[in-house]
């Protein structure tokens, strides 16, 4: 059920999937105060922290484990990055916050923080992905249903994120037009951020995902 793991190349590739779910956690944040709207996994994190009195980041750590522990059951294989996604990225999400204002009275202001975390979620997305450490959560999600139900890595990929925004939306999380932005622009970012960082790994479960969050 578990990916070896590269011993000799550990302690670098920690250091480096760091950075990149730092970058994860920057851009969530952004999107987040950018008042605009998210994407679906976002808007489900924010809608149950409101309801439940937890953080973003303490949502997004126990929503992680719920999506991996589906995925485990489905026997999906996962990876050290797949466990370190989930616990890194909410503190992260946490801490910037606590450090990011929230900006609700300057069109200029929240479109370019949406953009730039858009721009930012792709450049985390390229150094994640390069570290080969294993899929996200997420992704080992829907590697888990496109395996059980023979569907394309798009339909799988699609069907639950559209799961996860009728849930969030029914919830009250944060819909707006920055949706629909993220919705268009996060696969070229991703694409971007792939080629800036020369990622190799043709791996059909990035390319084909409409969305990337953590």
């Amino acid at each position: 059920m578990f990916k070896p793991i590269r011993w000799k190349t550990l302690p670098r590739d920690f250091a480096v999937i760091q950075i990149g779910f730092a970058l994860f956690g920057l851009a969530i944040a952004m999107l987040i105060h950018a008042n605009l709207g998210t994407n679906p996994w976002v808007m489900l994190s924010v809608a149950l922290s409101d309801i439940l009195g937890l953080s973003v980041g303490t949502i997004t750590v126990l929503v992680g484990f719920s999506v991996l522990a589906v995925a485990l059951i489905m026997r999906e294989r996962v990876g050290w990055g797949t466990l370190s996604n989930i616990l890194f990225i909410g503190p992260w999400t946490d801490l910037f916050l606590w450090l990011i204002p929230s900006v609700t009275d300057s069109w200029l202001m929240q479109g370019a923080m949406l953009l730039a975390s858009i721009l930012i979620m792709g450049m985390a997305t390229g150094i994640y992905i390069g570290v080969d450490a294993g899929a996200g959560p997420r992704d080992t999600l829907m590697l888990a249903v496109q395996r059980g139900t023979g569907w394309s890595l798009r339909r799988a990929r699609g069907t639950i994120e559209l799961c996860v925004f009728v849930a969030g939306w029914l919830l009250g999380g944060p819909f707006g037009i920055g949706t629909i932005v993220v919705a268009l622009l996060i696969g070229p970012a991703v694409q971007w951020g792939f080629r800036l960082f020369k990622v190799q790994r043709a791996a059909p479960a990035v390319a084909e995902r409409p969305f990337v969050n953590t």
